[in-house]
């Protein structure tokens, strides 16, 4: 099912775009079943590009976006520009949002998870294929069914899951 959504990708371009490669490699994997509709694809940006020109592009490969993943670095909670800005336009969006510890931590990270992310009812996994596919499968249509139901509070999956999965 995640395949069928676009997904939109945040993270610290800086430090944490070897994660965002693996995911990419996942999906190009022929003998891995992991896929999504990268939202990233959407007219690359160059080095070049100026702020102004940035946001807009963010702004426009999210438009159409149905889910986001925010992959959560060593140095993610003391980003300032992007990453939060586009937590806050996902949120106002109301997007499904999987939270993924780039440290494998199964659940919500105090010490690295942006404040932006506090208070939103994101699910928190570890970065492992077989649970980040089980949330783009799974909770992005629970999100959909509950969220104005649900108490704003972080969500992750139990222990169980994470066995059932070989993790």
């Amino acid at each position: 099912m995640s395949y069928r959504n676009k997904t939109y990708v945040i993270f610290d371009g800086d430090n944490d775009m070897y994660a965002y490669a693996y995911m990419k490699g996942w999906k190009t994997n022929e003998k891995v079943d992991f896929d999504f509709y990268d939202a990233h694809d959407i007219k690359p940006l160059t080095d070049r590009a100026s702020d102004q020109t940035i946001f807009a592009r963010l702004r426009e490969r999210m438009s159409n976006a149905k889910q986001a993943i925010v992959l959560i670095g060593p140095s993610t909670k003391k980003l300032r520009k992007f990453v939060p800005w586009e937590i806050e336009i996902a949120k106002a969006k109301h997007l499904p949002i999987v939270a993924v510890n780039l440290n494998n931590k199964h659940g919500l990270d105090l010490d690295r998870c942006p404040a932006t992310l506090r208070g939103y009812p994101a699910v928190h996994v570890s970065f492992k294929m077989k649970i980040i596919k089980l949330a783009l499968d799974l909770y992005t249509v629970e999100f959909a069914q509950n969220f104005g139901s649900w108490e704003p509070v972080a969500r992750s999956y139990d222990e169980r899951i994470y066995a059932q999965l070989g993790i």
